[in-house]
């Protein structure tokens, strides 16, 4: 049987606050989902008191790079990786846990980019995850152009699938099947973003498979 686990993803700090409202209105989440930078009007960046604070009320933290607003071209890519690695290890982010590139929907994206950010990674201290919509804009295309032209594109990128949205719901109401859409092609889709913006917290909700929850920080 495959073991699910839940958790929430922010764009805002996660304070005492925010925590006590998603506690209330939710449910204890396994894993919090949070960018490693800040870019006005868009995210604030994880601190350190921040990753304390999260580790001490028993979550896993699922580290997300969102500083571009494009993914196109090879160095783009690289460029992409490498600050996100200098970004987990000002924050001491475990050695072997994922980093995920937030492509959005709306950004033009290309294989070329993706094929560096998941080498980049790959050569380094921590494993490519890669956020993204396999229903709407160009991921799709790109994604599975990159995999048949590279295998460790395919083989070692985890992909947190934002498709389909039935909408946000409580830990205990999440949906019983893991059903995230995927690309055309072979891909390791283990996260699967359900709901977004939340009424009662600023919060999206998420499903994982337990594979990729073991490897979070």
């Amino acid at each position: 049987m495959r073991i699910l686990n839940w958790g929430v993803d922010s764009a805002a700090a996660v304070t005492e606050d925010l925590y006590e409202c998603v506690v209330g209105n939710f449910g204890q989440p396994d894993f919090w989902g949070r960018y490693l930078s800040t870019i006005p009007n868009v995210s604030e960046g994880l601190t350190l008191e921040e990753v304390q604070l999260i580790h001490d009320r028993g979550m896993k933290i699922m580290t997300i790079y969102n500083n571009f607003s494009a993914a196109v071209g090879e160095r783009a890519g690289a460029v992409a990786a490498r600050n996100a690695i200098f970004k987990a290890r000002q924050l001491g982010i475990e050695e072997g846990s994922f980093l995920f590139a937030n492509v959005e929907r709306f950004f033009d994206t290309d294989a070329a980019w993706l094929t560096a950010w998941v080498e980049t990674l790959y050569n380094s201290p921590y494993r490519p995850g890669i956020y993204a919509d396999p229903d709407e804009g160009p991921f799709n295309a790109a994604f599975c152009e990159a995999a048949a032209a590279n295998p460790i594109v395919r083989q070692q990128s985890v992909i947190w699938s934002a498709e389909p949205e039935p909408g946000t719901t409580t830990k205990q109401n999440a949906p019983r099947q893991f059903t995230p859409n995927r690309p055309d092609c072979d891909a390791n889709v283990w996260a699967w973003q359900y709901g977004r913006d939340a009424d009662e917290c600023p919060i999206d909700t998420v499903l994982m498979e337990n594979r990729l929850y073991k490897e979070l920080f």
